[in-house]
C-alpha cells in the first residue's frame, strides 16, 4: 500500500515519523521542502504536487493547520481531487470544520474514492511514539481497511460513525481541553500569590479531584518556563471558534465557550499568534506581576511508554 502524506508540521510531521518507522511506503509532501528532509533522508519519496502523489499513492493523507488550506490542497488545478481515482482513499487528520470535509467528500466520492476524517488527540509527544488516540469517522467498510494505518500512528482508535463525527468529536475534546488550560493558569497564579510553594501545589492537584491529562502535561511546561507544549495560540482560536460555530448551528446558548474565545483572542493579540498556547497564563502574570515557575519541571513533555500497536476502542452499548 502506497501511502502519500501532505502537512509535516508540529502534528502531521510526527504521524507520517510513524508510518515510515512502521515500513510504509511513503511519499510525502510539504509547502516547506526543507520540512521534508529528514523523510526523504530516511527514504521516503517526494510529490511535486498534490495531483501527483494522488495518482501515485492509494491512500492520501493530510494535516493541515486550517479547513482552508485543506481546500485549497485539495481542489486547487493540480490538487488532490484531481490526481484521485476509483477505490483511493483521503484521509483527513486535520482538525477542521466537519462540514467542509462532508462537502469535499462528495467530490471525492464522484471519483469512485473514499473519505475518512482521522483527527488526532493527545499531544505531540504522543504523536512522536505512536501512542496518540485517533477519531475515525466514515462507514465501517472504509474504517476496516485504513485500520492498519492508523493502529501504526495511535495506540487507541475509535470508530465515531459516520463521516463527520470525528471531526466534530475532535473540536470538542479540544475545547474541554482550552477550557482546563485556563482554569489551571488561574489556579497556578492564585496559588502563587498565597505564597504557597508551586511544586507542591503541582502534586497536591496531579493526586485530587482536580487533576486532568491537561494538568499533567502543559502545567509542567509553564512551571519550567518554556511554555513548549508544541501548539500556538492561532491553533487554539482555530479549534475553539469551531466549537462554537457547532453549537450556534444546533443553537446552544454557551456561555463559556465566547469567554474562552475572547480571552484567547486578547492574548494573540498580546503576545503573537505563535506563541505558545501556555502562555495565556503571562496575561495574568502581567496583570499581578507575578512569575509562574518552579525548579524541577521539564522544557517539554515526551512520551516515556513503548510504542505499541494501536487498538480499536470499543464503545459499550446496550
Amino acid at each position: 500500500m502506497r501511502i502519500g502524506f501532505i502537512g509535516l508540521g508540529n502534528v502531521g510531521g510526527k504521524l507520517a515519523g510513524s508510518l515510515l518507522r512502521n515500513s510504509y511506503d511513503l511519499t510525502v509532501r510539504d509547502l516547506d521542502r526543507e520540512a521534508a528532509r529528514q523523510f526523504l533522508d530516511a527514504g521516503a519519496a517526494w510529490a511535486d504536487s498534490p495531483r501527483e502523489m494522488a495518482e501515485a499513492c492509494d491512500v492520501v493523507v493530510t494535516c493541515l493547520p486550517s479547513p482552508t488550506a485543506c481546500s485549497t490542497v485539495m481542489e486547487a488545478d493540480d490538487g488532490i481531487l484531481a490526481g484521485l481515482s476509483a477505490g483511493k482513499v483521503w484521509m483527513e487528520m486535520s482538525t477542521t470544520d466537519e462540514q467542509e470535509v462532508i462537502r469535499i467528500a462528495e467530490n471525492v466520492h464522484q471519483k469512485g474514492a473514499f473519505t475518512a476524517d482521522c483527527p488526532v488527540s493527545g499531544g505531540c509527544h504522543r504523536a512522536a511514539t505512536g501512542n496518540i488516540a485517533i477519531f475515525a469517522g466514515c462507514d465501517r467498510t472504509v474504517f476496516d481497511n485504513i485500520f492498519p494505518l492508523l493502529s501504526a500512528m495511535g495506540r487507541q482508535v475509535l470508530h465515531t460513525g459516520p463521516l463527520g463525527t470525528a471531526s466534530v468529536l475532535k473540536v470538542v475534546t479540544n475545547y474541554l481541553a482550552t477550557a482546563n488550560l485556563v482554569s489551571i493558569c488561574e489556579a497556578l497564579v492564585t496559588t502563587k500569590a498565597t505564597g504557597l510553594d508551586l511544586a507542591t501545589a503541582y502534586e497536591a492537584i496531579r493526586i485530587s479531584s482536580g487533576n486532568s491529562f491537561v494538568h499533567e502535561t502543559e502545567s509542567q511546561v509553564i512551571l519550567n518556563g518554556s511554555r513548549d507544549i508544541n501548539f500556538t495560540m492561532d491553533l487554539v482560536l482555530k479549534d475553539i471558534s469551531l466549537f462554537q460555530e457547532i453549537a450556534e448551528r444546533v443553537q446552544v446558548p454557551l456561555e463559556i465557550s465566547p469567554l474562552l474565545i475572547s480571552i484567547f483572542q486578547d492574548a494573540q493579540d498580546r503576545y503573537g499568534s505563535r506563541e505558545w498556547s501556555p502562555n495565556v497564563i503571562k496575561r495574568l502574570e502581567d496583570a499581578t506581576g507575578l512569575v509562574v515557575q518552579a525548579a524541577g519541571f521539564p522544557p517539554e513533555i515526551l512520551d516515556d511508554e513503548p510504542e505499541a500497536p494501536g487498538e480499536e476502542v470499543v464503545v459499550a452499548k446496550n
